[in-house]
Parts: C-alpha cells; sequence; structure tokens
C-alpha cells in the first residue's frame, strides 16, 4: 500500500460566515487545501442529526445526514432564499459553534427554502433510492415535532408500534416531505463535494459509531434488534469497565444489541448501514471494535459502570457476512480501550488496520503498543483524536516522566521542538496512514480540544477553525513533511 497522510477534521469544524461549518465554498477551499498540502485523505466524525449533548456519536438515526451542513449559499444560488434571508444567517467571527443559536436559525431557513422548492421530480427519485431509511425518518421526525419532542416510549401506542403510522402518514404528508427535503439537500451537497475531493486525489473517511441513541429512530423502527422488554425499556446498555482513567467506568447509556437475532437475519440491518456508508465515504472507521468481541454490558438503571460484565459479541461471523455482502467496503478499527489477546485476534483474522495513538505511547515503558518501533505497517497512526487534548494541550499538561520519557525516545534535533518531534515520528513511523486533528497542525492550546469524553458541557463539539488559517505557509509546511517521508 502506499504510504499515504491525512487530516482529521469534522464538518463542523470548517471557518465561514454562518456559525457552523457546511458543505459549501470552504469545505471545497478545506479539500483544495489537503491536496495542495500533499495529503490524500480526510477524515470526519459522524455526519448524522445531533441528539442530546450536540454530539454526533449520539444520533437521532444512523442514516440520516445532518441538516445544519446544508450550505445557505447553495439554496441561495437555487432560488429558494432570498439574499437578505441568506444574510440572517451570517455568524461573523463566530469561534464556536453555538448550537442553541444555531439549530433553530438553520431550521426556519429550511422551511423557507422548502415552502419554495419545486422540484419533486428529483426528491421523488432520491427517496426512492433511500426507500429503506427515510420514510420512516421523516416520520419519526414528524411525530417528535408534533409530540414536542418527546421520546418516542412516550408516542402514542399506535405510533410507538408503528400500527397507525399509515393514517399519521396520510394526514402528515406536507410535514414528513420536509424532512425529506432536507436529506434530499444533504445527500444533494454531499455527493457533489465527494465527487470534488475524489477528482483532487482527496479519499473521504468516515465514522461509525457501533451504537444508537436510545431515543433514535433506528430503535423505534427496528426495536427487535435491540435488547429491549416489551415495555421497550432496554434490559442492559452500553458503556466500558472501570480502568486507570476512570474508577466508576464509563455509562454511555445506549441499547445494545441482539446479536442472536442479527446473525440469524443475515446482519441485513448493519449490512444496509455499512453499505450506506460506502455510498458516501472511501473507507468507514468502525468506532469502539472491541465490543465487536465482547463489549461491557451495564443493567439498565445503574448510576455508573461499576457492575457491569462482559458479553461475547459477533465475533468473526459478523465481518465474514459484510465481506460477503460489501466485498469492496474499506475499514478501519478503533481499536482502543481495553484490549486482550481476542480482540487483537479478531482483528488480525479480519485483516484490518488498527489504531495507533502517539499521546498514549509515553505513560509506561519500552513494551508500550503506540511506540512508534511497535507499529505494523496495517496501521493508522494518530498524533490525537477527537477525544484527545490538542498536541499542546497534552505537552503543556503532561506529567513530568511521560515529557521526559518523549524526549528521550523521540531525541529532537537541535532547533527542533517535542511538538515538531511528535509529528515526525508519526510521519516516519512504518504505518500505512499518518493522521493528526487539524487543532494540531495548526499548533492550538487546550483550548481547541474537540471533546473530553465522559463530560456534557458548552466546550465540546464546538471547536472552529478561524479564517485565514490555511495560509500558504502552512500548506508548503505541511507539503514538505508529506514529500519528506514519502507521503505524497
Amino acid at each position: 500500500m502506499k504510504r499515504q497522510s491525512g487530516v482529521l477534521m469534522h464538518i463542523s469544524s470548517l471557518n465561514g460566515k454562518y456559525g457552523i461549518g457546511t458543505l459549501g465554498k470552504t469545505a471545497w477551499e478545506f479539500v483544495a487545501f489537503l491536496a495542495k498540502s500533499g495529503f490524500s485523505t480526510w477524515q470526519v466524525l459522524p455526519v448524522n442529526p445531533r441528539g442530546p449533548g450536540f454530539s454526533p456519536y449520539n444520533s437521532i438515526s444512523s442514516f440520516a445526514g445532518d441538516p445544519l451542513f446544508i450550505d445557505p449559499e447553495a439554496l441561495f444560488e437555487a432560488g429558494l432564499i432570498t439574499e437578505d434571508e441568506l444574510r440572517s444567517a451570517e455568524h461573523e467571527n463566530c469561534e464556536r459553534v453555538d448550537f442553541k443559536i444555531i439549530i433553530p436559525e438553520r431550521a426556519r431557513l429550511l422551511r423557507l427554502a422548502f415552502s419554495r422548492f419545486r422540484d419533486y421530480e428529483a426528491l421523488e427519485a432520491f427517496c426512492e433510492r433511500e426507500s429503506h431509511w427515510i420514510g420512516d425518518y421523516a416520520s419519526f421526525m414528524s411525530i417528535r415535532e408534533e409530540l414536542g419532542g418527546i421520546a418516542w416510549q412516550h408516542f402514542p401506542a399506535s405510533l410507538r408500534d408503528k400500527s397507525g403510522l399509515s393514517e399519521w402518514r396520510e394526514k402528515h404528508r406536507k410535514d414528513e416531505n420536509y424532512y425529506k427535503f432536507e436529506q434530499f439537500m444533504f445527500f444533494s451537497q454531499w455527493e457533489k463535494l465527494r465527487r470534488f475531493a475524489n477528482s483532487k486525489g482527496i479519499s473521504l473517511i468516515g465514522d461509525v459509531p457501533i451504537y444508537v441513541s436510545l431515543d433514535s429512530c433506528d430503535v423505534w423502527s427496528s426495536p427487535g434488534i435491540f435488547n429491549l422488554n416489551d415495555a421497550l425499556i432496554p434490559f442492559d446498555v452500553s458503556g466500558c469497565p472501570p480502568d486507570a482513567f476512570s474508577a466508576e467506568g464509563q455509562l454511555w447509556g445506549n441499547p445494545t444489541y441482539r446479536w442472536n437475532r442479527l446473525a440469524e437475519n443475515g446482519f441485513s440491518w448493519w449490512i444496509a448501514r455499512l453499505s450506506h456508508c460506502a455510498k458516501m465515504f472511501d473507507t468507514v472507521r468502525l468506532d469502539h471494535f472491541r465490543a465487536f468481541e465482547a463489549y461491557w454490558s451495564v443493567p439498565y438503571g445503574a448510576v455508573n459502570a461499576v457492575c457491569g460484565h462482559w458479553e461475547k459479541g459477533p465475533g468473526k461471523a459478523f465481518f465474514d457476512t459484510i465481506k460477503s455482502a460489501l466485498p469492496n467496503l474499506s475499514l478501519i478499527a478503533e481499536d482502543l480501550g481495553f484490549l486482550t489477546d481476542e480482540v487483537f485476534a479478531l482483528r488480525d483474522g479480519c485483516n484490518l488496520p488498527g489504531m495507533k495513538v502517539l499521546q498514549f505511547a509515553f505513560d509506561s515503558d519500552e513494551h508500550n503498543i503506540y511506540l512508534p518501533h511497535k507499529y505494523p505497517e496495517n496501521c493508522v497512526v494518530y498524533t490525537g483524536t477527537h477525544d484527545n487534548d490538542t498536541l499542546r494541550g497534552f505537552l503543556e499538561s503532561a506529567p513530568l516522566h511521560i515529557l521526559d520519557f518523549a524526549r528521550r525516545y523521540l531525541s529532537p534535533a537541535d532547533g527542533e521542538t517535542l511538538f515538531d518531534a511528535f509529528l515526525r515520528a508519526a510521519w516516519s513511523s512504518r504505518a500505512d496512514l499518518a493522521i493528526a486533528p487539524m487543532q494540531d497542525f495548526l499548533n492550538l492550546p487546550a483550548t481547541a480540544r474537540m471533546n473530553t469524553p465522559s463530560t456534557v458541557n458548552d466546550r465540546n463539539w464546538r471547536w472552529r477553525m478561524q479564517e485565514g488559517a490555511l495560509s500558504k505557509a502552512l500548506s508548503e509546511k505541511l507539503f514538505a513533511l508529506n514529500e519528506k517521508y514519502s507521503r505524497i
């Protein structure tokens, strides 16, 4: 495999004047910057609609796209909004995403655009192509809207079990068409962006969370594949066990899968999900890969994850089925967390590249699997992920023993900072693919961190790159880095 490199940055973090990154001009400019700088990949976080906490990993649908990413300028160019309406969406110098403002503003703009939309033939063709999910999603969203955003478990019985869905759809056709229109606009813009990226030699890496939100269209439309009782309450929920970072473990709260039932159906729901991703991305990162071998099951209602236990996942049978159904699907295994020989065997038995995070390399000794000399070629090395501090923030806050080990191991050259030595170590490693968050290429402090796991606050998921960050000088510096280590 050709040695490659990439940048990790979510769509929301793109610069621009509409309060949040979009699929419009700034996304295309970013692709051009990547190509000019010698990169070959752009990795994004999940692009699905956000649920509570605004996390892209807590979505209300595994198939829908986030309408916040729809480019307002494209709506204007299509004649769906006026110039004054476009200007009303502007947020000059918006350094962080303010979801509480952006969400209702973008919904208002999209409602105006929908009221003037007349290309019903194109919309109908899109809905036909996406018929396996778009109908349920539109119904789910229109019901939620009508009922004030309540969880689906509190829908009226005839809508909770979908026995009254046909009658609902007949009465609320226009409401449902609005949500179909949102998705039509998102995917029309996404497809154009992907074609442009591929034409520039840039492949897109997407991200698939293993779990879905309890209050999601996925669970409402397919409750039988999740561990729910007759009252549609989970028997158990997801999390991870106590470790050095958390004495109580992490309680995520997602419903777990009935893997035996999924297996009986040939993993058809997962095949549909990953097939959908394959149409959007060139490669898919499978989040929390270790749960496919065994997952941490926590009784529903527990206050923390301490009382959980391990349950077996679907194992290699799952990946054999996926490979047979989707032979060209390219996957990356997010093999982080509590790892065992069984997890490594599953990853290697499926010939999947795993992840190596350089920030994890210096907290023990020379046997640490994240040290660059331990890497196989078939892996992806990251300076850090969306869940890590920025590299600069890490180096400014790490304990002295970690910094001392890093200096001894990396041996910065005269005039080379420890920061630059980290980038050198990643790019010069044997890993087929080297990736760093955009914040690291910009040498940004801890305030630019994307997310702190197990926290809900007004800083997570909100970072945005500022105007002028993609300078010619930065592009030349990054091209030199990629050229020096044969990643062009």
